[in-house]
């Protein structure tokens, strides 16, 4: 290419550089009046306008330049930025294995051409191009995609069992017939064991791991050294392992949890197979010879490593369970003597939290043990102390012990012994986290445990109380956040558990970890009604993470390819695949089409829309991603954690919670929907994702979504189950008018093809308008008979307005809120599924205006019950923020009388009172809005 042209499309790559879509499309326009065949500005053009949402323009431009079969490098580029904005991974394939056809002896095109199968997945052509590219350039690394490509191909879901063992053993003849050894790179040799442990070839792997290279790799490799505990062990070399431990620890003083653990796992492989009495008596002496191994480590390490001590533990634990310990208390021994020695660190809790399931002598003499432990304290590590035995001491309440006058008592004790301890941190920065915070946290779970046995919400206040006061103290404490999200969640005050969590700033990954804690059922908060976009922002926002995970995580891919990093690569696909299909993505995706339905005026554009998107999530393989762990719960063992207590309505959305509302939809949006599967083939710009290999195709989707499973009804509310019963009712009955009336694909496809003329100036490809007439909708065959509405329609609103009043006296808003979400959706969705019938010239058309009578009493049931309920629900959000309201949280507070001040409390209850009446008034007006647009 000339340096005039080259100095002439400089300033587009600037542009496109800088984000100006803008100015690059008009500096490529002035280009293609020069240059009008010119692959390079066409190609950018297209990357500009794909940047700028005009998909249908760059369509066109993106199909010329497929079309010429473009080989210069420049352009493929810009082309594969363009295809992968499109989703077209399938073209993008397709266009580097067409010039990599015409240039064979292009290395660089032919690397290309195999990145562009692996960042379509298609691990079959990755490997053939690989084997190709070795073969023709002698280049070992070829060889070693080859082989990584066999190996991911075998780990494919959709790759059958039967050819998976055929891909390792050709992975293992590629590997074996490699010209220069694995070990002279340890990711290769990383992936030479994993073939030979996939194979079960352990005596080969044997010799690998024993030469000098093996010692060496997995002496300072990580994953290599991971890689050979899990063929010694499938081996069943679990001894071999533990003597090899056991020598590494004793000569390298080495403290890693994992050493240890192989030295206990060989010392009870005696009875793991065979459980007669010679194999017992054998594993009793390595007991006790391994104890002493581990006191000598205890002895000699003192307080400075917890390994030895945990190691004991472990030790008589699993004697215990294999029945062959010789000292009835030598457990609550150990735990004692660990307590005391290591009960001033942070961890003790968690460390042997898994060990002090006790019978009742035992019991006694722990909780004895941590009883004593003094609650003054004028150091942090007798606090720890003190705060570690509490814990403990908590955990291992009987239900007799939990009584709400007992749960009171301890929530004030944890309460007054935190505000003692303040003072001992009141020097820290305020960065750091008080030594107190647990105590706080404790006070917190007692009360809602409280909660949970009285069902007062002035519980959950208190424990908002003191985690708020716990926050002024401690900043940065992500616990108290988490704890504080659920709570105000329970209180119906959305905007603050909002507050707290973008406090977090939740960043990339966590987006989808984390993400269930605020939004979660929050379409029952949605303010979307009036025009507050809050909560979908929020969804959009952390959705994301999804855009960049498919943008940039294949890059990474592409990178530990180039380095070579081949226990990488399986560990950036999977992690590519959990997020792609993650439930809390699609999760967070029904949530937002709730409340998009509730902002946006219901139109045919947005039920096609959403109808082609909910197709393809109903079919993926989810993966549930979220944490629930790391919720700190300090509640007895025998009761409900806290993750489980304050859930919202007391269950999760999980993967029948999805499928419910998805098969509710896109049995619904089909109905109404114009497109069948024929147009919506022609009309798709992307790719199909990949689905479910386990999905079984013979049964048609349209069957597939009228079927109820009983364990997906058991994760939704009651409320939830009427709603789908109503969705139900609705769609069958009005499924064969939809059908008779639906116009048919060729008339779809034509009106699509004017629209996109309209739009680009070209029609578009591969669709043949056909001769149009006045009379192409008309049907030949006579409408099917209009029969009445189920009578369960009507009957729904009304059983929803008998709940809401029954909820109206207990004083629960967030029940009253849930109830008001239902009838919201319902509304929505007659609406959407009464779309087609509310053109005059389709029901005079298709002769169908006995159905619109029918469907009159329905809307005028809904519109009354919904007009109703909002208008009750803005009576009540004037009575949450009163003074007397107000008034009422503060006096029965058990955190007042002195404890904590009481403008403190005030303040809490103020904004608490002020987000329940804020929620309150924007649900009931947003429902009235609703009401005011259908009701004609």
């Amino acid at each position: 290419m000339s340096s005039a042209f080259d100095r002439q499309i400089r300033p587009v790559y600037d542009a496109l550089d800088t984000g100006s879509n803008k100015s690059a499309i008009v500096a490529c326009n002035k280009l293609l009046k020069k240059y009008p065949k010119n692959d390079l500005v066409k190609a950018l053009k297209a990357l500009a306008l794909v940047r700028s949402q005009k998909v249908e323009e760059s369509l066109v431009l993106c199909d010329e330049v497929l079309t010429s079969k473009p080989t210069e490098d420049s352009t493929l580029t810009a082309m594969m930025h363009v295809l992968r904005g499109l989703g077209r991974h399938n073209d993008m394939v397709a266009m580097f294995e067409e010039a990599y056809k015409q240039q064979p002896g292009n290395e660089e095109l032919g690397a290309q051409t195999f990145f562009a199968n692996v960042r379509a997945g298609h691990w079959k052509s990755a490997q053939q191009i690989a084997t190709r590219m070795h073969k023709q350039f002698q280049e070992d690394k070829y060889l070693y995609w080859s082989i990584i490509s066999a190996v991911l191909q075998a780990n494919d879901p959709s790759t059958r069992p039967d050819m998976k063992n055929l891909l390792y053993k050709l992975a293992h003849r590629l590997i074996t017939s490699s010209p220069r050894p694995s070990s002279l790179s340890s990711d290769r040799f990383y992936l030479h064991l994993t073939i030979l442990r996939e194979l079960k070839l352990f005596d080969e792997a044997g010799t690998l791991l024993d030469s000098d290279i093996g010692r060496a790799y997995c002496a300072t490799n990580l994953s290599c050294n991971e890689i050979r505990r899990n063929i010694m062990k499938s081996w069943g070399l679990l001894k071999q392992e533990g003597e090899r431990a056991e020598s590494f620890i004793r000569e390298k003083s080495d403290r890693n949890w994992l050493e240890f653990l192989s030295v206990i796992d060989a010392t009870f492989s005696y009875v793991s197979v065979i459980s007669d009495e010679n194999s017992k008596a054998e594993c009793s002496q390595h007991i006790r010879r391994t104890e002493e191994f581990f006191s000598g480590i205890a002895k000699v390490d003192g307080k400075k490593e917890r390994a030895g001590s945990l190691a004991l533990l472990e030790l008589e634990y699993r004697a215990r369970t294999h029945k062959l310990s010789q000292d009835s208390f030598r457990l609550v021994n150990l735990l004692c003597k660990y307590f005391d020695t290591f009960g001033d660190k942070n961890c003790c809790y968690e460390d042997i939290r898994p060990y002090i399931t006790l019978p009742p002598d035992e019991l006694s003499q722990w909780t004895h043990h941590l009883e004593v432990i003094p609650g003054a304290y004028t150091t942090i590590a007798d606090l720890r102390r003190y705060i570690n035995a509490q814990k403990l001491i908590r955990h291992n309440l009987q239900i007799t012990q939990i009584t709400p006058d007992e749960e009171l008592s301890r929530a004030k004790l944890y309460t007054k012994q935190y505000l003692d301890a303040l003072p001992l941190g009141q020097e820290l920065p305020t960065t750091e986290l008080q030594p107190a915070d647990d105590l706080a946290i404790l006070s917190a779970n007692t009360y809602v445990n409280l909660w949970k046995l009285t069902e007062r919400e002035q519980y959950l206040f208190d424990a908002a109380v003191i985690l708020e006061l716990g926050l002024t103290r401690s900043k940065q404490s992500f616990q108290m956040r988490l704890m504080l999200i659920r709570i105000y969640r329970l209180l119906a005050a959305p905007s603050l558990a909002l507050e707290h969590y973008r406090q977090m700033r939740v960043k990339q990954v966590q987006n989808d970890t984390l993400s269930h804690f605020i939004l979660s059922h929050s379409s029952v908060f949605s303010l979307a009604g009036i025009g507050d976009l809050t909560l979908s922002t929020e969804c959009i926002e952390a959705s994301q993470i999804y855009l960049t995970n498919t943008h940039e995580t294949g890059d990474f891919v592409i990178r530990a390819f180039n380095t070579e990093k081949y226990s990488q690569i399986p560990e950036f696909i999977t992690f590519e695949d959990r997020l792609d299909n993650s439930l809390q993505r699609d999760i967070i995706k029904m949530e937002h089409l709730r409340m998009r339905m509730a902002h946006e005026l219901i139109s045919s554009d947005m039920v096609d829309m959403e109808l082609i998107e909910l197709k393809f999530i109903f079919d993926r393989e989810h993966h549930d991603n979220r944490d629930f762990e790391i919720l700190v719960n300090y509640q007895p063992r025998v009761i409900d954690s806290f993750n489980d207590q304050t859930l919202l309505f007391g269950k999760s959305e999980g993967k029948g919670w999805l499928s419910s509302f998805l098969k509710l939809y896109i049995k619904a949006f089909t109905q109404a929907s114009d497109l069948d599967d024929t147009v919506e083939e022609k009309l798709l710009v992307g790719d199909r994702p990949k689905q479910s290999p386990e999905l079984d195709r013979q049964v048609p989707l349209k069957d597939r979504i009228k079927s109820r499973c009983e364990d997906e009804l058991n994760e939704l509310t009651p409320i939830e189950v009427a709603f789908v019963q109503y969705a139900d009712a609705l769609t069958d009955w009005l499924e064969p008018y939809h059908d008779y009336a639906r116009p048919p694909p060729s008339v779809v496809l034509a009106e699509a093809a004017k629209l996109t003329e309209k739009k680009t100036g070209f029609p578009l490809k591969g669709v043949d308008i056909p001769p149009q007439n006045g009379n192409s909708t008309k049907k030949d065959e006579e409408p099917p008979a209009v029969v009445d509405a189920p009578e369960s329609l009507v009957a729904f609103f009304d059983e929803q307005k008998r709940q809401f009043d029954v909820v109206k006296e207990s004083g629960s808003l967030i029940e009253a809120l849930s109830i008001l979400a239902t009838i919201q959706d319902a509304l929505l969705l007659f609406a959407s599924m009464t779309l087609r019938f509310k053109t005059q010239s389709v029901v005079k058309i298709n002769k169908l205006g006995g159905l619109v009578s029918k469907l009159k009493p329905i809307r005028t049931v809904a519109l009354y019950v919904a007009k109703e309920l909002s208008s009750d629900m803005v009576a009540r959000s004037a009575t949450e923020s009163t003074q007397e309201n107000r008034k009422t949280l503060i006096d029965n507070s058990s955190l007042g009388g002195g404890q904590i001040d009481h403008d403190f409390i005030v303040n809490v209850a103020k904004k608490v009172s002020d987000a329940r009446r804020k929620v309150s008034e924007g649900v009931g007006k947003g429902l009235a809005r609703l009401c005011t647009i259908y009701e004609s």
